[in-house]
């Protein structure tokens, strides 16, 4: 079972500005309603849309992208759920299998899906089949979706190539799970840096709490998130990553990883884009 996430986290000091997004953050069941899968590799406690929506009032956050968590599979119904009591505020990034049907993937447009996500990490089970990507990829393009990359860093060498070649937009997962004491010039960060020049790239700004080999309140991690931000300000996005899956230890506080956005975005422009230009373009250019 994993740990639940914090039970009050703070109010920030940083007051976001109108619009602001978190563009990566989940939704858990709850089980009896929406049950996780019997393949997944972690069973968490419930987490349901109710505790989301007050996070995001009490933290300052209007809209969302909730991303399918692997506890749930290719069910994408809890998530699509929350979608659904978003009132237009929320989008989605769902998990599906390669025979996915065009009727499916309109129904999940319509919900408000814009991406698909898949996983190369060990520890939420076998890596995304290659092939199969490829197919879905070919499948979600005419939606004028993209995709979602979550990997461990020492497969950004191989994935690249495989990544580029799918000529789609791609957002990278928490700054591709480097390592935060390993210094800006260790390969993986490097790897990223080059990767991201490509424009069809983009990277998520958060999970420090994972990257931090410091700990609370993971001021290590958050300096390689302002580097990008500093380096490729269009094509930022930011998120709580609330509740915080697979985390065994230092369960981060909600309100003072809005306040590392005082590092990672420390201008008002910066902290704008971040979290309103970006995520309204990449999620809410397109009409419903």
């Amino acid at each position: 079972m994993s740990l639940p996430p914090h039970p009050s986290p703070k109010t920030p000091d940083l007051v976001l500005p109108d619009g602001a997004c978190d563009a990566h953050c989940h939704v858990f069941g709850p089980g009896d309603v929406f049950p996780y899968s019997s393949s997944a590799t972690y069973r968490p406690e419930d987490a349901p849309k109710e505790k989301l929506f007050a996070l995001h009032k009490h933290l300052g956050l209007s809209r969302s992208v909730v991303v399918q968590a692997s506890c749930h599979g290719t069910d994408n119904r809890a998530m699509v759920d929350a979608l659904s009591a978003g009132n237009g505020n929320y989008r989605g990034i769902a998990m599906v299998e390669r025979d996915v049907t065009e009727t499916e993937l309109q129904g999940l447009h319509d919900a408000g899906v814009r991406g698909v996500r898949f996983n190369f990490v060990a520890h939420l089970g076998e890596a995304a089949d290659q092939d199969a990507v490829r197919e879905i990829v070919a499948k979600i393009k005419p939606f004028g979706w993209h995709i979602v990359v979550h990997f461990d860093s020492h497969w950004l060498a191989d994935l690249a190539p495989f990544l580029k070649d799918l000529d789609i937009v791609t957002v990278i997962d928490h700054m591709g799970r480097i390592d935060a004491s390993a210094g800006v010039e260790q390969q993986a960060f490097q790897l990223l840096l080059e990767l991201m020049e490509d424009e069809r790239f983009w990277v998520k700004v958060c999970g420090s709490e994972r990257l931090s080999r410091s700990g609370p309140p993971f001021h290590d991690a958050a300096e390689y998130g302002r580097l990008l931000v500093e380096k490729f300000p269009d094509r930022v996005l930011w998120g709580t990553d609330w509740p915080h899956p697979n985390i065994r230890n230092n369960m981060p506080d909600d309100g003072e990883l809005v306040d590392l956005l005082k590092i990672i975005a420390p201008t008002p422009e910066s902290l704008r884009r971040l979290v309103v230009d970006n995520p309204t373009r990449l999620y809410w250019s397109q009409t419903q």
